[in-house]
């Protein structure tokens, strides 16, 4: 990647990569906090079980973010490479394409053969790019952002159950569990909302109900067990 600023692109996805990142932290670890809390009343237990399973997660996150935009990276580079070919063999019908583009968008036949002309003969290379693919020439998505992303959020997003489910006195312990894994879910959601451009109330419902569903499940599974 160039030496240049971060587009919106790269910060959306690279925000997109933290909030998911944080909220599989938060679930995956009170997941397994509330699974060892009901099977056994061991604190150094729970908090060893705890803290392995949000450094497992953080990295699993991180790794598997990595990998994803990765592959988008290559794509995009390759896509690059074929365009860059493509303006030498098939000049003329990239032109066309350039002219289609803004014809589509009301401008006139001869004005859109003026424009494209003009962006073709400056730069082709980007213009095309932008056209076709939606992409800023030397723009590439950062799989080191999206990982590092994963891996601090999962991680913070961890804490929120494990300092609540060891910190907290005995008599507080699994309330104030469910008080921090509500909120912090809810939090996820609504920023995660706000990102989408979606709605708040119900990214934030619906996370909070996951929420409950998830614990539900692990505590039944802790009295399985």
């Amino acid at each position: 990647m160039t030496k240049e600023k971060m587009t919106m692109a790269q910060l959306a996805n690279t925000l997109r990569a933290g909030v998911l990142g944080s909220n599989d932290g938060i679930l995956t670890v009170v997941g397994v906090l509330f699974t060892v809390a009901v099977a056994t009343t061991n604190h150094f237990t729970i908090f060893i079980a705890g803290l392995s399973d949000l450094l497992a997660c953080a990295f699993s996150m991180a790794s598997g973010e990595y990998a994803s935009v990765s592959s988008q990276c290559d794509t995009e580079k390759a896509v690059v490479k074929k365009e860059k070919a493509l303006l030498k063999t098939n000049f003329d019908d990239e032109l066309k394409i350039v002219e289609n583009y803004y014809i589509k968008r009301g401008v006139s036949a001869t004005t859109a053969m003026a424009i494209a002309k003009e962006l073709m003969a400056k730069q082709p290379l980007k213009t095309i790019l932008h056209i076709k693919y939606d992409l800023e020439l030397g723009h590439y998505v950062s799989p080191w952002y999206a990982a590092f992303a994963s891996l601090f959020s999962a991680a913070a997003g961890g804490l929120f159950p494990l300092v609540a489910m060891t910190c907290l006195p005995s008599a507080w312990r699994w309330l104030g569990t469910i008080i921090a894994v509500s909120f912090s879910v809810a939090l996820t959601g609504f920023l995660s909302a706000k990102l989408g451009k979606g709605d708040a109330k119900r990214a934030m419902l619906r996370n909070v109900i996951i929420g409950w569903i998830t614990m539900c499940i692990h505590y039944g599974l802790g009295k399985i067990i």
